[in-house]
């Protein structure tokens, strides 16, 4: 502010020059030296033309330094509105946060029993599997056996019956 002061001060003493100047000019000009009075006039002009612009001055400042103000104000609520939505957002984040671990945790268990489980499957397919096999292989087995029965009681029928013959032909032929 009072380097702006000094700056106004030089600027008016400048203008005062030219003001004197120009009244000796004029006074060499016309050939006639203007008074003291007249002078004195063209001083006070000069002064509270300069004080109405450094009023100006002042209110253009103030007005500036209003705006500037109202501006802060502004971004001070917009930055306290932007504090409060992020809380907001954080505040929403965190319940789906812990839900969503919640869930990760289940899927987790969840996986491990199916591993176990898919393991045990395995287990009595293979299981299953073998005794299937030895349940056909026991199956066929009787199937040769009983075709093999078959074949012996047939064969075991026609002895029979030969030797029935036989001893029938022999009983014939004593009588």
């Amino acid at each position: 502010m009072s380097i702006n002061r000094q700056a106004l001060q030089e600027q008016h003493n400048s203008q005062m020059v030219r003001v004197k100047n120009s009244g000796m000019l004029s006074n060499y000009n016309s050939g006639s030296p203007l008074s003291d009075d007249k002078e004195e006039e063209m001083t006070r002009s000069a002064l509270s033309t300069f004080r109405q612009k450094e009023e100006e001055i002042e209110k253009k400042k103030s007005q500036v330094r209003e705006r500037v103000q109202a501006q802060l104000g502004r971004v001070e609520e917009e930055t306290k509105r932007l504090a409060v939505i992020r809380e907001e957002l954080e505040a929403l984040e965190d319940p789906l946060r812990k839900e969503v671990s919640l869930v990760r945790k289940r899927i987790d268990l969840v996986n491990r029993d199916l591993k176990s489980l898919g393991q045990s499957c395995l287990k009595k397919e293979k299981e299953y599997r073998e005794v299937f096999e030895a349940y056909n292989d026991k199956n066929k087995e009787k199937s040769v056996l009983l075709s093999n029965l078959m074949e012996l009681v047939g064969e075991s029928e026609k002895l029979r019956m030969k030797k029935l013959e036989e001893l029938s032909k022999n009983i014939e032929s004593l009588q």
